[in-house]
């Protein structure tokens, strides 16, 4: 301590000569003579200057008459010898180096001198601290490297380095000279680091990550990255996208090649026909491949003018080569409709001609619904008997009550609608209406006997002769304060009634049992 306070801020280098040398003062000295252990320096004094072999580095060539810079110590020691110092020197001239060149945050190169407790003392002109969470340790062997002063203490006079931050700080500037060379539709080497299910990243070299998203992996259908790219992989790809300051790039691969949909109008014409690859299948229909990048949907409904199908599985299976026609085409998105059944003939077709109104016709059942029985005509075309056209007089609650699939049935054609694809068909049509006669044979007032035929919440139907029934309304009944209408009748109980309307129109007749 003693002679470093000697020694001044800026020392003025090789002032005075022998009459005016100090203690404390840096001067210019030739070496004399070099032993393993000491360093024997001429400054021009009366007896000459020796130095530790330990203050220079192993790796400096010491030669007889190479001239240094020394710090006079003492000028003369208990041997009658100058006392030098060359470390003491370039610790001073070291520290005036760094304070004059460097701040904190910039980076500094030096060299790994020795382990001490918590970390390394680092060379670079004066003596550093590198913390050991600072260090890596591939870095400790003696060789000149980069730090980053993290802290410069000029009252303690000492510097705190980082080697991570270093590497960290060339790792970052080698990113910017990467991807602020960058452009878009460049096409760059780069290796496959990393999959997952939306995409895979790719090293293009500096650092720098780039994502290819799956959707830029191939213009035709990928369901996994994997199916196209492993680990490891070296691919050309293009920049699609970069932003300097979030590091980020977006690579492509399929816009290396044209776009399949750029001319896909005059590859497939409305009406064509084509074969393409089953590559999906959904619920509501199947996915056609036509080409790389270019898939159609046949919807469930164009897969058969004459059969219904619960789901395209029925009758494809992913793989199967299949024959279409091209229905309709959207460019903007990307969409093309197919169809099988356009490649037979419409059973539809020519329908009215076939099928007249008013004509007796044979049939199958073939479905039975909550309002009514769908018959097949002919494979493709059903028929619809409605609920309310099973009978004149009878009231039907659901046509399972009267029909059963498979029964084969004759019934009129109503009506006939080829553009909407509809059948109407009446069983009760074959048969004139009856209501005529019923009006004539049961006039308002008469009392006639009829049996139960069903009871409800709001009344009663009454049987008046077979098929032929009529309403007698809760409160025609009369019932009593605590009678209820399910205890005092049972369905077939005969009863008398008397008619209160007969309605020819409405098919309706009402009843009552008040008087």
């Amino acid at each position: 301590m003693k002679e470093e306070k000697k020694m001044k801020e800026t020392p003025s280098i090789y002032e005075g000569t022998i009459a005016h040398l100090e203690e404390g003062q840096i001067v210019k000295g030739k070496i004399i003579d070099v032993t393993p252990k000491e360093v024997m320096v001429d400054i021009g004094y009366k007896s000459e200057g020796v130095i530790s072999r330990d203050e220079f580095r192993s790796s400096d060539e010491l030669k007889v008459g190479d001239e240094i810079d020394v710090l006079l110590e003492s000028k003369e020691d208990e041997n009658g010898m100058v006392v030098l110092s060359k470390e003491k020197v370039e610790r001073a001239l070291g520290w005036d180096r760094i304070v004059k060149s460097f701040n904190e945050g910039d980076i500094i190169e030096g060299r790994i001198s020795t382990r001490v407790k918590g970390g390394f003392m680092v060379d670079v002109g004066v003596e550093a601290f590198l913390p050991a969470s600072q260090a890596m340790s591939k870095d400790l062997d003696n060789e000149m490297l980069e730090f980053k002063i993290v802290k410069i203490n000029k009252l303690r006079k000492n510097v705190v380095l980082s080697r991570k931050g270093a590497v960290f700080h060339k790792r970052e500037e080698e990113k910017k000279k990467v991807i602020g060379s960058l452009e878009k539709g460049q096409i760059v080497k780069g290796a496959v680091k990393n999959i997952t299910d939306f995409g895979a990243f790719i090293d293009i070299g500096g650092g720098i990550i780039g994502l290819l998203h799956i959707a830029d992996m191939s213009w035709g259908r990928v369901n996994h990255p994997s199916e196209i790219l492993t680990i490891g992989d070296e691919v050309d790809v293009m920049v699609l996208d970069y932003k300097k300051d979030e590091m980020r790039v977006s690579l492509g691969i399929r816009q290396k090649t044209k776009d399949p949909w750029e001319d896909i109008e005059a590859k497939y014409p409305l009406g064509s026909k084509a074969t393409g690859k089953v590559v999906n299948l959904a619920p509501y229909g199947a996915f056609v491949e036509l080409e790389k990048g270019i898939e159609g949907l046949v919807h469930i409904s164009e897969l058969s003018w004459t059969k219904k199908h619960n789901s395209p599985s029925d009758i494809l299976a992913i793989g199967d080569r299949v024959e279409i026609m091209v229905l309709d085409i959207n460019k903007p998105e990307r969409k093309i409709s197919l169809g099988i059944k356009q490649l037979e003939q419409d059973p539809w077709e020519g329908v009215e001609e076939k099928y007249k109104v008013g004509e007796k016709i044979t049939g199958k059942v073939r479905h039975i619904t909550d309002y009514g029985a769908f018959v097949e005509l002919e494979e493709g075309i059903d028929g619809l008997v409605h609920v309310s056209d099973l009978s004149w007089t009878k009231k039907v609650a659901h046509p399972k009550d009267v029909l059963k699939k498979g029964d084969k049935i004759e019934a009129m054609i109503l009506s006939v609608d080829g553009v909407n694809r509809r059948i109407a068909l009446g069983i009760k049509q074959l048969t004139a209406d009856p209501w005529d006669e019923i009006q004539a044979k049961y006039n308002p007032g008469a009392v006639i006997k009829g049996k139960v035929a069903k009871i409800t919440n709001f009344g009663m139907f009454v049987e008046l002769e077979k098929d032929l029934e009529g309403l007698l309304h809760i409160s025609e009944i009369g019932l009593g304060p605590d009678e209820k209408l399910e205890e005092k009748f049972k369905v077939d109980d005969e009863i008398e009634v008397v008619i209160l309307m007969v309605d020819g129109v409405q098919k309706k007749i009402a009843l009552s049992t008040k008087k």
